[in-house]
């Protein structure tokens, strides 16, 4: 065989091509680099011209020692047709406040949006705070609409003035805001405040300016929040918080990670969740191409204890026939689902109630009879009255598991029989055993469908339970918060997964467990005969009745403290249930005596244990077949 040799040509020809690469790897990163710079000087020049811009056109406004004449010429070489606004009397910093009994709005000149927005019923972070809480405060809003002129101009509406009108029809609060491009051009933002509302009536229109605006071109409408923190736990309230939307029809939202963004084809609302607050802004219209960006701004809960999450939409508005016409809707309020549901805007889907059926079951079981039990007592007494009702119905479900686990403990000596007997031939073990349950009129599997009813109801529980704003700041015993956890001592350092602290609830919620686990688990061991070639499901459920009490103190300490209250009290009453149904409607001697008498009686087959018995005898004449041939 012929040895290989080392080629010395093939060898500098690969040194070249690697350096080559290395070089053009470093050139190029030379040139992100200088990119990468003049781009960050490029948008600091352009910030820098625009406050300078801003700054000259406020020092113009302000300047009393030049003619009026020269003050316009001045602002038009700025603003060009909206130096007009900027001579009006109301061209200057301050405010219009609107308000009704839940809400509280200042709208500013300056930019024309709202620049506080105050919930009058709701206290920050806890129920004896002095504050109320403020989605919109110290510039953490940002709404803005990018106005391209037909002289090459590009405006931003947030450093122009606008001029207030408030009037009012009947009850309703009117307050018109125009950037005046004339007497009779404007650019118009009209609130519209109802009693008793936390959703504004809001549109955007022009009149007029077709002659002064690039109409061709969209007008992008820029809206950024940043979310301040309202509740206890920051981590458990920023879990909750997340950009909602409706894109062609469809409710959806934009994810939890560090930085999501989205692109929406047709939007109708987009919603700045944040866990029990929303703010919402709704188009009757359909806007296309919009672009939405959440970024986490919690990435230590002891340092980062002010804001949750920054939230960015730019939706270009089209200009039809010359001019812009909106009609929008602005919610600012409480993320509570009887008060979205009733706008009938789809809006109420921002509640994370579960999909399918556990959805149905929040929507048309949880919440009206937790609304209604919550009208008339306290929060805590409710959900023990809740958990009560939930179980009580369900207990004919939990009578036919029980009752099915006793059968099967009354035939277990018969299986193991029958395993013994026909230990090394599987398929004749399983059609004896399938004979004796049909003899018998024992159904396997009729303790295992009464508990899968039950699971959707647990798992709306843990969906329900954490979007109930009815719980917050409301306290029960040594709780003060039920929509927060329940701490009673706090940690002096910090355990991964668990936390800093204590909290009771969850304690009592997993030591329930764990004896409703000890009590279900030795009926399921007695009843099921070990299969062959199956894994042990005693030793499993051994391991699970120590493991799950855990995984619930760790998962509920950080958790809501209703939650935790609801699962205690509904193993407490499951507990209750079971020992009432062992002692009083079950008696193994009669089951036994009742499955003797069931083996006398003729039984016709079903259709499914007639096509189990074909498909096992056609299993077996195959198997039968293959030894004949061997």
């Amino acid at each position: 065989m012929e040895q290989k040799k080392f080629d010395l040509n093939s060898i500098i020809g690969f040194a070249l091509i690697f350096v080559i690469i290395l070089w053009m790897m470093y050139n190029n990163r030379e040139n992100e680099v200088k990119e990468q710079a003049k781009a960050k000087t490029e948008i600091a020049a352009d910030k820098k011209a625009k406050a300078a811009t801003t700054k000259e056109v406020a020092n113009t406004i302000k300047d009393t020692t030049v003619a009026d004449s020269v003050k316009m010429q001045k602002l038009q070489g700025s603003l060009g047709s909206f130096a007009y606004s900027a001579t009006l009397p109301s061209a200057k910093e301050d405010f219009t406040t609107i308000e009704n009994e839940f809400i509280k709005l200042k709208i500013a000149n300056k930019g024309g949006f709202i620049a506080e927005a105050t919930l009058k019923n709701y206290k920050k972070i806890d129920k004896n705070s002095n504050e109320l809480v403020e989605l919109i405060k110290n510039n953490n809003a940002n709404f803005n609409l990018q106005l391209q002129t037909k002289d090459n101009r590009v405006l931003n509406t947030k450093d122009l003035f606008f001029e207030p009108t408030l009037s009012k029809v009947g009850e309703n609060q009117i307050l018109s805001m125009k950037l005046k491009a004339g007497a009779n051009s404007y650019l118009e933002y009209k609130y519209v405040l109802k009693p008793k509302e936390y959703m504004l009536d809001f549109d955007i229109q022009s009149q007029a300016l077709n002659s002064t605006l690039n109409t061709s071109n969209v007008a992008d409408l820029q809206w950024d929040l940043k979310t301040y923190r309202n509740e206890k736990s920051i981590s458990y309230e920023n879990r909750y918080a997340e950009i909602y939307f409706e894109n062609e029809g469809k409710v959806d939202y934009a994810g939890l990670g560090k930085q999501e963004d989205e692109t929406l084809e047709k939007a109708t609302f987009i919603a700045y969740k944040q866990h029990f607050f929303s703010s919402i802004l709704l188009s009757q219209t359909p806007i296309e191409n919009v672009k939405l960006s959440s970024t986490d701004l919690v990435n230590d809960e002891k340092i980062d204890t002010v804001f949750t999450k920054n939230f960015k939409s730019t939706l270009p508005l089209a200009f039809k026939n010359g001019e812009l016409d909106y009609k929008m809707n602005w919610y600012l309020g409480p993320t509570d689902y009887r008060i979205l549901n009733k706008y009938d805007k789809n809006i109420e889907e921002i509640v994370p109630l579960g999909w399918g059926i556990f959805g149905w079951i929040n929507k048309f079981i949880f919440v009206p009879l937790f609304g209604f039990l919550s009208s008339f007592m306290g929060l805590g007494i409710a959900i023990i009255i809740f958990t009560i009702l939930i179980k009580i119905a369900m207990s004919p479900i939990t009578f036919k598991s029980f009752l099915s686990q006793a059968k099967m403990k009354v035939l277990r000596p018969e299986i193991t029989e029958i395993g013994e007997k026909f230990s090394k031939d599987p398929m004749k073990k399983q059609q004896e055993t399938m004979k004796l349950y049909n003899k018998a009129g024992v159904n396997p599997m009729a303790g295992c469908v009464p508990a899968l009813i039950q699971i959707p109801f647990m798992y709306a529980s843990f969906q329900f339970f954490p979007s109930a704003i009815e719980l917050r700041q409301k306290g029960f015993l040594w709780a003060d918060d039920l929509s927060s956890f329940d701490e009673i001592y706090k940690l002096p350092f910090h355990i991964p997964v668990y936390g800093d602290h204590i909290s009771l609830f969850p304690i009592l919620a997993s030591i329930a467990i764990f004896f409703y686990m000890k009590m279900t688990s030795g009926d399921q061991m007695m009843a099921q005969p070990q299969q062959e070639g199956m894994p042990d499901m005693a030793k499993i459920m051994k391991i699970m009745i120590y493991l799950s009490p855990i995984m619930m103190l760790l998962f509920f300490n950080n958790y809501g403290s209703g939650l935790s209250l609801y699962n205690f009290i509904s193993n407490l009453i499951t507990i209750g249930i079971m020992i009432v149904i062992k002692r009083y409607f079950i008696n193994s001697d009669k089951i036994h005596a009742q499955i003797q008498e069931n083996k006398t009686k003729p039984k016709t087959e079903s259709k499914f244990q007639r096509k189990m018995r074909e498909m096992m005898e056609q299993a077996e004449a195959q198997k039968q077949l293959q030894k004949k041939k061997k």
